[in-house]
């Protein structure tokens, strides 16, 4: 028995070791069936949502499925405001809805956005949800959150696999140059240190002329990393680094043009205000300058391995329009100069100085570039008041698209895992953020708990099922213009699912027992236990220490077949390693689960 308890205590003290953080959020997490009955007759449907860790607010929406190829490329919307392209769309956006931690019940009537009933058929439902009640949570105080560095988020492990501490790199924040290189430094921090220890920010060097821009990891390397500045001809030149650790980064002499710069073509950029992304084996940049009417506006492919040009897709069906430069008080080129990487192989582009938002598949059709109308999933320009421009009654520049000096001033766009498109809404009120739903399509600004209405610099998304799952942002109110203090936090997750005619009952009954991981894990101090019943009966859900102990029971009762969930509160129990048993019949499934203080 000595033996035993010798082992616990071991085992105890390495786990606390290892994943004790001072930050340690706590994540909204949805849950709802993944298929739903429904005979579209104009009755209500019920919809059962379950949430744990923090409730908030939800959209549910209903989209067309499978109908993509029908759909073809259509443009429509007042202004001719949206336009999509083989891909299916939206038909109902509900308004905001408030969610509790627990189960909850949305009823849809079955209508669409017109009011008219839904033909029967498959449609896709999403549920859109973010903490609207409790006040951010900081994630970091001495990392700083700055509009001008296009800060990136390493989620993704080397070898595929998701990371458990996720890591935020900073880009560059110099707007223009001298006649020489000068040491730039970047800086990394890695999500669940101490929110207040400055020594945890690893930092590396180059040296380089100016920038403004995000800089870009090799997803298969992530040592290996990629970086744009402005030379002092006003060209564009990326080279290809080694990251060193607290030191000076090596330059990948082997990669582009003459061994020192990956690529270089001239810009007509006055400022440099481009971001950098990568999709499987092609670095994407943008050649742009809304300062100038002449400017171009294209996507620019790179091969990651060799650092030669593949090709340039001209954007400027959506991004320039000359009649809205000179006199008519906007500028003809409105970027973008937003990169954002999206789910699918998708990139979603935006900037602050345009109404526009634009999401496209940069091999869509299957060789690199193209027509931008052809790779273009859709397009968001003014006409539905979501990012609009100048669309006030009083504004002296009637629905100007192109114009920086108005609200939205949009320094960055993020993108979920189900292609909810978001960008900061810095002068539209106290309001968070702007969000369009995955078809482009405008749902609304969103107002986090103690939003005033100051600068807001951007938002990013962590969903890949870690402990820090939820929405990143800066928290101005608490800054200045010249840099927020820190990153924060805010609950927030999203699902979907299928509703269709003829699913019934029988569809729906679940198969076989099954147990799912707690969630969030690691936890602090409430998590959620979900399980499938094949066959209703008795269900006991038990918790054990790791000297074998029962510790606790949250649920000996009985129970129907189909999913259901419980929450462990765990407040009074200390940080440690512990399991959890469930147990219906002659079936039961142990799971390891760690709660952190």
């Amino acid at each position: 028995m000595k033996k035993v308890s010798i082992i616990a205590i071991a085992l105890l003290f390495c786990v606390t070791t290892v994943f004790a953080a001072d930050f340690a959020p706590v994540p909204m997490k949805l849950s709802a069936p993944a298929t739903i009955g429904y005979e579209f007759d104009g009755s209500d449907l019920a919809v059962q949502v379950d949430v744990t860790g923090v409730g908030g607010v939800m959209n549910f929406l209903v989209f067309t499925k499978g109908k993509a190829e029908e759909i073809g490329q259509i443009t429509n919307g007042f202004l001719g405001w949206h336009y999509v392209n083989k891909i299916d769309t939206c038909i109902f956006i509900s308004e905001e809805v408030d969610i509790l931690v627990g189960s909850n019940t949305y009823v849809w009537d079955g209508k669409d956005a017109d009011g008219g009933v839904v033909p029967e058929g498959e449609y896709t439902y999403y549920i859109y949800a973010n903490d609207n009640k409790n006040i951010k949570t900081l994630c970091t105080s001495v990392f700083p959150f700055n509009w001008n560095e296009n800060a990136i988020i390493r989620m993704i492990d080397d070898d595929g696999s998701v990371m458990t501490n996720p890591e935020i790199y900073t880009g560059g924040t110099d707007v223009k140059g001298g006649e020489d290189r000068t040491e730039k430094t970047h800086r990394k921090w890695v999500i669940g240190s101490d929110p207040d220890d400055a020594t945890l920010i690893e930092t590396t060097t180059v040296m380089a002329y100016a920038d403004k821009v995000s800089i870009a990891l090799d997803p298969l390397d992530h040592t290996m990393w990629f970086k744009a500045t402005q030379t002092p001809a006003a060209g564009m030149e990326i080279a290809k680094y080694q990251w060193v650790p607290n030191g000076a980064s090596e330059i990948q002499t082997d990669w582009g043009e003459d061994g020192l710069t990956g690529f270089s073509f001239p810009s007509y950029c006055d400022e440099l205000h481009n971001s950098l992304a990568v999709i499987g084996e092609t670095l994407y940049t943008i050649n742009q300058n809304f300062f100038d009417d002449a400017s171009p506006s294209e996507l620019v492919y790179i091969d990651l391995e060799e650092g030669f040009e593949i090709t340039r897709v001209d954007l400027s069906k959506w991004w320039v329009n000359i009649d809205e430069g000179g006199e008519a008080g906007g500028q003809a080129v409105g970027g973008p100069h937003d990169l954002t990487v999206g789910p699918n192989e998708t990139l979603s582009i935006g900037a602050h100085t345009t109404c526009v938002n634009h999401m496209l598949a940069p091999y869509r059709e299957e060789d690199a570039g193209g027509d931008v109308e052809d790779i273009t999933l859709w397009v968001n320009l003014n006409g539905d008041y979501t990012g609009d421009h100048n669309f006030e009654e009083t504004s002296e520049k009637p629905w100007i698209c192109n114009d920086f000096n108005v609200g939205p001033y949009k320094y960055n766009t993020g993108v979920d895992a189900l292609g909810f498109t978001t960008f900061p809404s810095y002068d539209m009120g106290a309001v968070t953020y702007g969000i369009f739903a995955p078809d482009g399509t405008g749902m609304s600004y969103k107002a986090l708990a103690g939003e005033t209405a100051t600068i807001k610099y951007g938002n990013y998304f962590i969903q890949t099922g870690c402990p820090y799952d939820g929405l990143y942002m800066d928290d101005a109110p608490r800054g200045d213009f010249e840099g927020a203090p820190g990153w924060w936090y805010v609950g927030h997750d999203s699902i979907t699912g299928t509703i269709g005619t003829g699913i019934g009952v029988a569809d729906d009954a679940p198969a076989a027992f099954a147990v799912a991981q707690n969630s969030p894990n690691p936890f602090n101090p409430t998590t959620t236990i979900g399980f499938t019943l094949a066959n209703s009966g008795t269900v006991s859900v038990d918790v054990y220490n790791v000297a074998g102990q029962n510790v606790d029971t949250i649920v000996n009762e009985f129970m129907d077949s189909g999913s259901h969930s419980v929450v462990w509160d765990a407040s009074d129990f200390s940080a440690g390693v512990y399991f959890y048993t469930v147990k219906s019949g002659d079936f039961s499934k142990t799971i390891k689960m760690t709660l952190v203080k």
